[in-house]
C-alpha cells in the first residue's frame, strides 16, 4: 500500500528514543523528510545521522519543548529547512509521576502545553500543505486509572483528548486533520518498562500477564499507527483517538 508520504515533511518532538524514534524512522522508511528535537544534543545528532542513512533530508536540534518561544522558533526553522511542513507528531512527554504540584506542573508544561504550542506554531505551515496532519501521543492512562502514582500523567493525557478533538473540528476547513494515538504498555531498552523489569520484576510480570497477548507493544507498532494516520490513506479520519494496546484496556468507548 502506498501511503503517499514520499517527499512529505514531518516533524517529531521527542524523536530520539522509544516511540518517538520509531516514528521518525517510520516516516523516513516511507520516503518523507524528517525533523526532530529532544533535550539531549548528542542523541539528536546520533539519530539524525542514522536517519540520513535512509536517504532522506533530516533536520533537528536539541531544545526544551516546554519553552514556548524556543519551540515556535524551531517549528519555523523546520519549515524553512525542509521547504514546508506536512505532518506534526507531538510525542514529547515529561513522563510525570505522582500527585505533587511539581509533577502536575511538569506534565502540564510538557505533555499538554508543548502539544498546544507545537500545533499553534505549525498550523500556518500545515495549512499550506494541502494535506496537513497532526498526531498527538496520548496514553491509555488518559482513560483508565492505573493508580495514584500516575495521576499527573493521566490527567494531562486525558486533557489531550478534548484539545485534539476540538482542534480537529476547527482546522478541518483549512484541510488539516488532527488525531490522537493512545499507546498501551510499550517496551524498549532504556524505557520505563525496561526499568520496571529490572527494578520490580514482579510488577513487570503482572503487567505482562494483564494483557491478553501476553506481551507489551514494540515502539514500531505504535509508530505504524501514527504513520498511517499521518498519510493520505487516512484522509477522512480526524478527531479520532486510536488506541494501540493489544486489548489491555477494558473500557468500552461510547
Amino acid at each position: 500500500m502506498d501511503l503517499g508520504l514520499k517527499g512529505r515533511r514531518a516533524l517529531v518532538t521527542g524523536g530520539t528514543k522509544g516511540i518517538g524514534r520509531a516514528i521518525a524512522f517510520g516516516f523516513a522508511a516511507e520516503g518523507a523528510d524528517v525533523a526532530l528535537c529532544a533535550r539531549n544534543a548528542a542523541e539528536v545528532a546520533e539519530t539524525m545521522k542514522a536517519l540520513e542513512a535512509a536517504g532522506v533530508k533530516v533536520f533537528g536540534r536539541a531544545l526544551d519543548v516546554g519553552d514556548s518561544a524556543e519551540l515556535a522558533a524551531f517549528v519555523n526553522e523546520v519549515a524553512d529547512a525542509l521547504g514546508g511542513l506536512d505532518c506534526l507528531v507531538a510525542n514529547a512527554s515529561a513522563l510525570a509521576s505522582g500527585s505533587g504540584e511539581d509533577a502536575f506542573q511538569g506534565a502540564f508544561r510538557i505533555d499538554l502545553m508543548h502539544t498546544r504550542n507545537a500545533c499553534e506554531a505549525a498550523l500556518p505551515h500545515l495549512a499550506k500543505s494541502g494535506a496537513g496532519s497532526i498526531v498527538a501521543i496520548s496514553s491509555i492512562s488518559g482513560s483508565e486509572d492505573y493508580g495514584y502514582d500516575s495521576v499527573s500523567y493521566g490527567a494531562m493525557k486525558a486533557a489531550l483528548f478534548f484539545y485534539v478533538k476540538s482542534l480537529a473540528r476547527h482546522v478541518a476547513e483549512k484541510g488539516i486533520r488532527a488525531n490522537l494515538v493512545s499507546p498501551g504498555t510499550t517496551y524498549f531498552k532504556g524505557g520505563f518498562w525496561h526499568r520496571v523489569e529490572v527494578d520490580e520484576p514482579e510488577v513487570f510480570a503482572a503487567n505482562l500477564k494483564a494483557n491478553p497477548f501476553g506481551r507489551m507493544a514494540r515502539p514500531e507498532e505504535i509508530a505504524d499507527a501514527v504513520i498511517y494516520l499521518s498519510s493520505k490513506r487516512a484522509s477522512f479520519i480526524s478527531g479520532a483517538n486510536l488506541v494501540v494496546d493489544g486489548t489491555l484496556t477494558m473500557r468500552i468507548p461510547n
